[in-house]
């Protein structure tokens, strides 16, 4: 499904594989391969994909994208991938500049964690009630 989806992306946004390999940064045959079904891109080029032409990543990789399918963001529920995090020594965690500029986040700003079997969520806690802020 990703293969077609893909090659559909690429010629609704009117690119060759050489643009479309340009802007998410690798090479013209890598774009052939994920598009021939040969390979499939990693996680993390999913998610810029995704995030650049509106979608989430289950829609790029699961559902058969056609004209009907909008690929332009609309709604104030936008869904981000801001990248990776490498944890630091002491269990500090860098927040992308892009999720900062999203959230507004700022020095000194407080985080709630929040975590599951499936992983775990950082929530500006500016707007949560005041037991979350203590």
């Amino acid at each position: 499904m990703i293969s077609m989806n893909l090659k559909y992306l690429r010629n609704k946004f009117s690119l060759t594989q050489e643009q479309f390999a340009e802007k998410f940064g690798v090479s013209r045959q890598t774009v052939a391969k994920w598009e021939s079904g040969e390979s499939i891109p990693d996680i993390v080029k999913c998610g810029e994909i995704a995030y650049e032409c509106g979608l989430t990543l289950d829609e790029l990789a699961m559902c058969p994208l056609d004209e009907s399918k909008s690929t332009k963001k609309e709604s104030n529920d936008d869904k981000y991938v801001f990248g990776i995090s490498k944890v630091g020594e002491r269990g500090q965690v860098v927040i992308p500049k892009h999720a900062r500029d999203v959230y507004s986040i700022k020095q000194g700003d407080k985080i709630l964690v929040l975590g599951d079997s499936r992983g775990m969520a950082f929530i500006k806690v500016n707007g949560f009630p005041k037991i979350f802020s203590k």
